[in-house]
């Protein structure tokens, strides 16, 4: 039988090297059940070698860049996407160079995914009531995202929920089945990359649902 190729590609691209990567995998296999559409390919580029470690962001657009150019992973420049995922939590505090990072990624056609501050908030979304009861009365908490001993704010609050901890055990990944929870919360922060200095930030589950609900051409 004769292989379909796939209408589109979306490739994720992760600052983290765990945690993640354990969502992503577990989004790709529960693909059929969150309604993404078959010819529609959702991948995960893991870093190997010498690009498992950087996580900079502008390392991560370097990194797409190169991987647009891999002959086995057959990327089509007019359809398909690279998608980088990364905590803005650097550019409150460390780094002014957030704007450049928007510029470069549109110059080069990627997406940019993105929370601030830190992807553990992406996940305490798929919790039902979470943002209610954990997010709204942190906000300044979890803006400041402060260690307490080696966990940051945000951490703490997901721990509470999961009773997981998200950078050591893959069973976290199993979050991605609740996805309509998260994208549905998701709605009450702003969505915005461009402007998410200063604010409680999180597209991701945004990204996630424009994928499933691409149209597909016959």
């Amino acid at each position: 039988m004769e292989q379909v190729e796939p209408y589109q590609k979306f490739f994720f691209i992760c600052e983290g090297a765990n945690t993640e990567t354990w969502y992503f995998k577990k989004l790709i296999d529960f693909k059929t059940e969150l309604g993404i559409h078959p010819m529609i390919a959702v991948c995960l580029l893991e870093k190997t070698g010498e690009d498992r470690n950087p996580s900079y962001p502008l390392k991560l657009l370097k990194f797409a860049d190169q991987q647009k150019l891999n002959p086995e992973l057959g990327f089509d420049q007019e359809h398909d996407k690279m998608i980088v995922v990364f905590d803005a939590d650097i550019f409150e505090t460390k780094v002014d160079n957030y704007t450049e990072i928007l510029r470069i990624a549109d110059e080069n056609g990627d997406i940019i995914a993105v929370t601030n501050p830190s992807f553990e908030l992406f996940l305490l979304l798929h919790y039902r009531g979470s943002y209610e009861s954990d997010i709204l009365p942190n906000q300044k908490e979890i803006l400041k995202n402060e260690k307490e001993g080696n966990l940051t704010f945000i951490y703490r609050l997901l721990l509470s929920r999961s009773g997981i901890n998200c950078k050591k055990n893959p069973q976290i990944g199993e979050l991605a089945q609740f996805l309509d929870i998260a994208v549905d919360q998701e709605k009450n922060l702003n969505r915005d990359a461009a402007s998410c200095s200063g604010q409680i930030t999180c597209n991701i589950g945004k990204i996630i649902d424009g994928i499933r609900h691409k149209s597909v051409k016959p």
